[in-house]
C-alpha cells in the first residue's frame, strides 16, 4: 500500500517535490483558498506550524480551486496574497485539483484513506511519520483538537 511519502508534488514555481523529504515528520496536509470563509485559518495553521516545526512538524499547503471555486488566481498571487496577510512560514505547493480523476495523485490517494470527495476547502488530512492518513478533519474541527493529535503523535 502506498504511503503519502510516495507521491512527488510540485512546488508553486513547479518544480518537484518528493513528499518522501518529509519522512519521519508529521504532516497536516490542508487544500486551501484565498477567497473562502475559512481563510483565516492560515492564521491558525501557521500558529501550529511554529509550535510545532522544531520537533519534526509540517503543514503542506496545496490552494485549491475545488470545491468551492474560492481560489482564483496564478500560484504567484495565491502565494503573495498568504505572505502579506498571514506571514506565514510552511510549503505553499502549487495549485491542485483535489477531486475528480484529474485530481492530483496526493489527493487520490488521500480520499481513498480517509472519506471519499472532498467538499470543503480547509480539509485537514494528518499524517503520521510513516506516512500513513490517520486522520482527516472538517475546517469546522477546532484547532485545540487537531493540536491534542499532533502533540501526541511528535
Amino acid at each position: 500500500m502506498n504511503t503519502v511519502f510516495d507521491y512527488t508534488v510540485k512546488d508553486r514555481k513547479g518544480n518537484a517535490v518528493p513528499l518522501r523529504n518529509y519522512a519521519n515528520e508529521v504532516l497536516l496536509i490542508v487544500n486551501t483558498a484565498i477567497k473562502s470563509e475559512y481563510t483565516p485559518q492560515y492564521a491558525e495553521l501557521e500558529a501550529l506550524y511554529e509550535k510545532h516545526h522544531a520537533q519534526g512538524f509540517a503543514v503542506l499547503d496545496f490552494p485549491s480551486n475545488q470545491p468551492t471555486k474560492s481560489c482564483p488566481g496564478t500560484d504567484e498571487m495565491v502565494h503573495s496574497f498568504v505572505k502579506d496577510n498571514y506571514n506565514t512560514e510552511f510549503p505553499r505547493f502549487k495549485k491542485v485539483k483535489v477531486n475528480g480523476s484529474d485530481a492530483e495523485p496526493l489527493y487520490q490517494h488521500l480520499r481513498e484513506m480517509k472519506e471519499g470527495d472532498i467538499t470543503e476547502d480547509f480539509t485537514k488530512f494528518l499524517v503520521n511519520k510513516m506516512g500513513h492518513v490517520v486522520a482527516r478533519f472538517a475546517p469546522s474541527t477546532s484547532i485545540e483538537e487537531i493540536d491534542e493529535q499532533i502533540a501526541a503523535m511528535l
